[in-house]
């Protein structure tokens, strides 16, 4: 479970149902909102701010190398931010599959992070109908929220 803190670990928090069944490790930022969610559950800590830093998006593709080689995740889901690029391009390669889940408040336009990991990502989730028309191959599974 990769995201940033915020908004998309709140997204990832709602699959809660999903993800409570499996073992699991998380990446998102050391922020208190992250650590308090996220309290007794497995977490790696990344570099941020993430969007548009070229150093952090360095730092995070090496921790991404790290995490990967230890954790060998069959799967990798994720809601964004750009800490996901480096985790899904990554995970290929380690023969993971991928899950992105395009935030909630986009409508009608991709995201940068969407438009960078839809070449890698095996099923991406949008949650309206409106966003099939940017992202033809994905699967309109309505509001998380």
């Amino acid at each position: 479970m990769v995201s940033s803190s915020g908004g998309h670990l709140t997204h990832l928090i709602m699959l809660k149902p999903f993800w409570s069944k499996h073992n699991r490790f998380w990446v998102t930022f050391d922020k208190e909102d992250a650590n308090s969610a996220l309290q007794g559950e497995k977490v790696y800590h990344c570099f941020f701010p993430t969007n548009r830093n070229i150093p952090n998006l360095f730092r995070n593709t090496v921790l991404a190398w790290k995490v990967l080689r230890r954790e060998r995740p069959d799967l990798i889901i994720s809601s964004g931010a750009a800490i996901a690029v480096p985790f899904f391009w990554l995970g290929k390669l380690f023969g993971a599959k991928t899950v992105y889940l395009e935030v909630f408040d986009r409508i009608d336009k991709p995201t940068l992070t969407g438009r960078l990991v839809t070449p890698v990502t095996d099923r991406f989730i949008v949650e309206w109908e409106e966003m099939l028309n940017v992202y033809p191959k994905a699967i309109n599974l309505g509001s998380v929220f």
